[in-house]
């Protein structure tokens, strides 16, 4: 007999598959578990990181790259809207002031103690002088900041100005007034080296199948002009309106404080070529009630508003022009380097022959805000209508910068030379033709000349910034070239301001002029009345040597035109090579890397060797693009 525990078998597990049939199942399946363990792993992650079966990998491309294409157009509208709140803001607000400043009752009852006209003197030549240097630091002021951080920090500048009119003591208007000086030039050549450089992003992100753009390699000679003609033409389009907001405070504001014209012109007998000097008789109190301070408070306000906004415009809707391994690669050519490369710049015969249209560039929008919109139309219909006629000269200069878009259809001359060829026949009639004091009805004419010196300027400044960005397509070069464009426009203003202080004797065909008028950059002495000169030809004389510069400038124009159709040789200056050693996951390649044993001996020697050596992109592709 045995033990009952022998005579009964344990249950094996094929008693208990019989007694539960799922058993079968569980095993099944932790076989098949353990066999595609692997496999299943990859499935399911494949199935969490790899992309949905709907996927299409082109149309999410063009999806990303119509993306940036429209971050180019938002970048390009927010930097020109916010360069026409600033220069708008900073006209409206110094008009307001000097014509507040004028008014003999106004400085007496507000400031008889703190000799205003003298610090008014001290604000424009701060304005005007200080910009001369501008050509020594503006280069490396971009370099340093960057494109866009220059633009933002120039504007700052102007919104400081604004602010510092709260108070108006020489403290605070002189130190900020120097700060606009020295923001001109850096402002205006940041934006147009912007507006070329989202031309060429554009492109880049409409062909960014090309190989060139995959490889970050130059465009091909002329790609981006297209581009470059219209963003350039939407940028001047609201640049011009400026001068409608700069009328702001006086449609809305001021005129209903100022004297009709019989009471201000009561002392005028002759306008235009026929006056002797700036307004000769023109009377020393303009405003029948002076100006509440609380008023004035919320107009300045208002002004600061625009400017703040214009401040987030850029710093907030604006991208980057460049990015950020080509700004590291930009100002680490030396800074001495970038110091002197708008110098050598000169050297180029084709920046020599536009020097007397940057000159007249100058020359012609100081006018239409001095001598014609005071001489001829403040003599003729009054101080209450300069901001009309001012406004009429901003909206015909925005509107036919469109007329640029020819340049897409026909040859890049002609804008030049039609915005040259009615310039130079409005000199001529403004020449020969001189209003009647006091006579409305005179009003059609000059607002018809208003508006055709518009259209002169809009054709001109336009064309000049698009000719700029066709000839000097590398990137590394544009900020030189606005700098050097900007610098001699305020060189021009500056001469202008020279001129109109100091006593000068001018012989043209004959006779002479012995100006003794206001350096205003609206002519109106802040001491009293403009003096008279000892000849009336002082503004004829004026409208000689603009006549004179622009048949210059147009001559020199069509030579350089002339010069590059014959595939005449230019001087490029070298661009030396970076001087950083080139490390990191951003160069990632087979010369230039951060492997181990690349910082040996012989890796990186040959390149510090070679910083002063010519950049590839600087050598000649064709008959057109050579170094000198």
């Amino acid at each position: 007999m045995g033990h009952p525990e022998q005579a009964a078998p344990t249950a094996g597990p094929e008693v208990a598959m019989e007694k539960d049939p799922s058993c079968y199942q569980d095993a099944a399946k932790t076989v098949a578990s353990d066999g595609l363990g692997a496999e299943g792993m990859e499935t399911q992650l494949d199935d969490f990181v790899g992309a949905p079966p709907d996927y299409n990998e082109e149309e999410e491309e063009q999806k990303y790259f119509r993306r940036k294409r429209l971050g180019v157009v938002k970048n390009v509208l927010a930097a020109s809207l916010a360069g026409m709140l600033t220069y708008g803001v900073y006209l409206g607000l110094l008009q307001m002031q000097l014509i507040l400043h004028y008014d003999e009752t106004y400085r007496e009852v507000k400031y008889s103690n703190i000799q205003l006209e003298d610090i008014d003197r001290k604000v424009l030549m701060g304005i005007n002088v200080t910009p001369v240097a501008a050509l020594l630091y503006t280069p490396v002021l971009i370099r340093f900041f960057g494109t866009k951080w220059a633009m933002f920090l120039a504007v700052g500048i102007y919104a400081l100005f604004v602010s510092s009119n709260y108070w108006e003591r020489y403290y605070t208007l002189v130190p900020s007034a120097v700060a606009i000086g020295v923001a001109i030039v850096p402002l205006w050549a940041s934006m147009g080296n912007y507006i070329t450089r989202m031309a060429q992003k554009y492109y880049e992100y409409v062909n960014y199948k090309e190989e060139h753009v995959q490889e970050q390699q130059r465009a091909p000679r002329g790609a981006c002009n297209a581009y470059i003609v219209v963003f350039q033409t939407i940028f001047y389009t609201c640049f011009h309106l400026s001068f409608v907001c700069a009328q702001m405070p006086m449609l809305f504001f001021l005129n209903n404080y100022l004297y009709q014209l019989n009471h201000t012109l009561s002392g005028v007998k002759h306008c235009g070529t026929l006056s002797h000097g700036t307004l000769p008789g023109f009377n020393t109190t303009v405003l029948q009630s002076l100006p509440r301070s609380v008023n004035l408070i919320i107009v300045e306000s208002a002004l600061m508003a625009a400017a703040f906004l214009a401040m987030l415009m850029v710093l907030v809707l604006c991208g980057s022009a460049y990015r950020p391994t080509e700004e590291i690669d930009l100002r680490s050519i030396g800074w001495g380097n970038i110091f002197q490369l708008p110098f050598k710049h000169m050297r180029d015969y084709r920046l020599r022959h536009l020097f007397p249209l940057f000159i007249y560039s100058g020359f012609e929008v100081l006018f239409v805000c001095t001598g014609f919109s005071l001489n001829y139309g403040v003599c003729a219909l009054g101080l209450e209508k300069l901001a009309y006629l001012l406004t009429a000269y901003g909206l015909s200069a925005s509107a036919f910068s469109s007329l640029a878009l020819c340049m897409l259809r026909l040859r890049r001359q002609v804008p030049l030379l039609a915005g040259a060829i009615v310039h130079a026949a409005l000199l001529v009639t403004l020449f020969c033709w001189a209003p009647e004091p006091r006579y409305l009805l005179q009003a059609p004419l000059l607002y018809s000349i208003a508006v055709l010196w518009g259209m002169g300027s809009a054709l001109n400044k336009t064309g000049i910034s698009i000719l700029l960005g066709m000839l000097y397509e590398d990137k590394e070069r544009q900020d030189f070239v606005f700098t050097i464009y900007h610098w001699w426009q305020a060189l021009a203003i500056f001469t202008v301001y020279l001129w109109s202080g100091l006593p000068m004797k001018v012989s043209v065909a004959g006779w002479a002029a012995v100006p003794a008028v206001s350096p205003s950059p609206w002519g109106l002495r802040a001491g009293g009345s403009a003096a008279p000169t000892a000849c009336s030809a002082f503004l004829q004389a004026k409208l000689s040597i603009m006549l004179l510069t622009l048949v210059v400038a147009t001559g020199a124009y069509l030579w350089m035109e002339r010069k590059l159709a014959q595939h005449v040789t230019y001087r490029l200056p070298r661009i030396p090579r970076p001087r950083h050693r080139m490390h990191g996951y951003r160069y990632m390649e087979e010369d230039d890397s951060d492997e181990t044993g690349s910082e040996g001996d012989g890796g990186n020697n040959n390149d510090e060797a070679r910083v002063d050596s010519t950049s590839g992109d600087d050598l000649p592709r064709d008959d057109e693009d050579q170094l000198g």
